[in-house]
């Protein structure tokens, strides 16, 4: 069936204005962070722009269907994501202690990336069908049993991506319907029984945990940086002297010293918010803020336009995506989270995250488009 121009008067301009000026920005400020990274200053633009290029594409091709047709798909959207990440945890490239990557040809991707919209469009499906199930621990059961394989299989890949996906599994439980009092209960439960785990594994007692020592440090070196200023510490550290020497106005784009001079690491990734804080300052953060607060609002109120529950469990499990990158990215630049690889939204470098979170923008407008029940 032809795309009907008649559905565009539903799309939400303020949405994808917010969009367009963090991409915009982002350019910029990746130009700056990457400048004296290698040869080329401009080579992560073009990679960047390249991305932007394909993660338009793909939400052109998203916005072409009704989403409604996912319904029929779940099943296999599963299966492919399972066997996308089995085939990870075989034969994928480890890279930073994290083994996430698949190459095709020359081409490098990460699938758990690209996993977070097919395991929100599949969990969305399976939540419908059990529509008013949901009010009991009994009741909640099956969907974590029908969460845990792809939840499992990233956890081993990366710990960091594994926490989002975490976040997408509470946060459409909460829209579709599940207890409150259960699920925060479960929340409340778990992050007191990681924090006791971890306070146990520190005490003389050390206790054993299921991660490496690594990312037992990486997760608590928050917490007093300067115990090891020159290890697990000297990330946060670093991003703090940069956020910390901008001031209100920041030093100007180019001219951050711990930026350019390399200091900072994952300038370009992980603290681009750092960036942001050091060139830019306070008033170029809080920018960046208001407008990731533009967008998160404008998809909270497309969620709740929806025609149908399918449409806003998709839409939440988005929301929830993004909230969390952004309040983990930001916390963990300015010293308040745990050191978890977590990039920004449209800011970041990432080939795959980029045009994930496209993907997603052409997932949120479809269901935005086509909030209506429209005969022709």
């Amino acid at each position: 069936m032809p795309f009907n121009k008649r559905l565009l008067k539903n799309l939400d301009y303020i949405l994808i204005g917010s969009i367009i000026l963090i991409m915009g920005l982002g350019l910029l400020i990746l130009s700056s962070a990457t400048a004296n990274i290698v040869a080329d200053p401009l080579f992560y633009v073009k990679k960047h722009l390249l991305s932007i290029g394909l993660g338009v594409v793909c939400a052109l091709i998203v916005l072409s269907f009704d989403y409604a047709k996912l319904l029929r798909c779940d099943k296999l959207i599963y299966l492919c994501l399972i066997i996308l990440l089995v085939v990870v945890d075989i034969k994928g490239i480890i890279s930073n202690g994290a083994r996430q990557w698949l190459a095709l040809g020359p081409f490098i991707f990460q699938p758990s990336e690209f996993g977070k919209i097919m395991i929100i469009i599949c969990f969305a499906a399976y939540l419908v069908k059990r529509q008013g199930q949901l009010k009991t621990f009994r009741d909640l059961i099956p969907s974590f049993l029908y969460f845990a394989g792809p939840f499992l299989l990233v956890l081993y890949q990366d710990m960091g991506t594994a926490l989002v996906y975490l976040v997408i599994l509470f946060g459409m439980l909460y829209i579709a319907g599940g207890n409150p009092k259960i699920l925060f209960g479960i929340v409340g439960t778990g992050l007191a029984v990681a924090v006791l785990a971890v306070g146990l594994h520190l005490s003389p007692l050390h206790l054993p945990l299921p991660l490496d020592d690594y990312q037992v440090n990486r997760l608590t070196s928050f917490i007093d940086p300067y115990k090891d200023p020159h290890g697990t510490g000297y990330h946060i550290i670093q991003s703090l002297v940069a956020v910390g020497s901008g001031g209100l106005l920041g030093k100007g784009l180019y001219h951050g010293t711990q930026v350019q001079l390399n200091f900072l690491p994952y300038h370009h990734t992980d603290f681009i918010f750092s960036v942001v804080g050091e060139e830019l300052g306070f008033v170029g953060g809080a920018l960046i803020l208001l407008l990731y607060y533009v967008l998160i609002s404008r998809m909270i109120r497309a969620a709740f336009q929806s025609r149908d529950l399918f449409g806003r469990i998709m839409a939440v499990g988005i929301v929830s995506m993004w909230m969390f990158h952004i309040f983990e990215n930001v916390g963990m630049a300015i010293g308040l989270m745990p050191v978890t690889g977590i990039p920004l939204p449209f800011l970041s470098h990432g080939g795959s995250f980029m045009i994930t979170n496209l993907t997603a923008v052409g997932l949120i407008l479809n269901v935005q488009l086509r909030r209506e029940n429209m005969l022709f």
